[in-house]
């Protein structure tokens, strides 16, 4: 059992794991859910059988493109963190996938327009779909493992509130018509501290000043927990919506 290792030993194994990408596969069996009941994957397949021209934003390394694949012949990822960008890269060129940094400048380019955990800037995804288009975007919610940052003593995850309903708004206020809309607050279990430190290396925007030693004492304390109850369990955020352009 990883919780009976010594604390200094879960974390710092979790500290000297390299981070490239949005591959959690380290996370495997020491963090578990998160997931909606939803299947982003199979939702975007579906699109992308009738598309000739697609938009990943925020594609990170590129796991969801490489996933989805096969894949248009015109298809764009957007990669504006540096580190991602050579990763994204190597991974999607088997593919033919352009990888920029930068949203494109054109119009009507895109049947399908794809976001996931990514950002969701509605009058650009307006402008860059083809009239008929669909956007698809699973977001993270402001109010993402917030109980986490409380237990932490951290301050919350957002600033301002990030929501399905702020979504739709700002997506019909663009010109495009919500066509689904769905949100849901799944729980993430943790089964070491290890795991925790991990998260919060991989997510910097969770807990922004986040180090073990800044953190150490709320570690410790949730590391015992852990020990005691196996586990330690926080309340992800995650929606869906998806839109088309008329």
């Amino acid at each position: 059992m990883r919780s009976g290792r010594l604390y200094d030993q879960l974390v710092g194994e979790a500290v000297g794991v390299p981070i490239t990408g949005w591959e959690f596969a380290w996370l495997d069996g020491r963090a578990v859910g998160s997931d909606p009941s939803w299947s982003y994957p199979s939702l975007a397949r579906s699109l992308l059988r009738r598309a000739h021209g697609v938009l990943d934003l925020d594609t990170g390394g590129g796991e969801l493109l490489a996933e989805l694949a096969p894949l248009p012949s015109h298809t764009v990822a957007v990669e504006s963190w540096a580190p991602n960008v050579p990763v994204a890269r190597d991974r999607l060129a088997p593919y033919g996938v352009s990888v920029v940094t930068e949203l494109p400048g054109g119009e009507e380019e895109f049947d399908v327009v794809l976001s996931r955990h990514g950002r969701l800037p509605a009058e650009d995804i307006a402008r860059l779909l083809r009239r008929g288009g669909t956007v698809l975007s699973q977001q993270v919610g402001s109010d993402d493992l917030a109980d986490l940052n409380a237990e932490l003593g951290a301050p919350p995850p957002a600033p301002q509130r990030w929501t399905a309903a702020t979504a739709v708004a700002a997506l019909e206020a663009a010109g495009l018509e919500v066509t689904d809309v769905r949100e849901e607050r799944p729980p993430l279990t943790f089964h070491d501290v290890g795991a925790i430190v991990y998260q919060l290396r991989a997510v910097p925007w969770q807990v922004r000043d986040f180090s073990p030693e800044r953190y150490e004492r709320a570690l410790r304390r949730i590391d015992g927990v852990i020990r005691t109850q196996g586990q330690f369990t926080a309340t992800a955020h995650r929606f869906l919506v998806r839109a088309s352009r008329g």
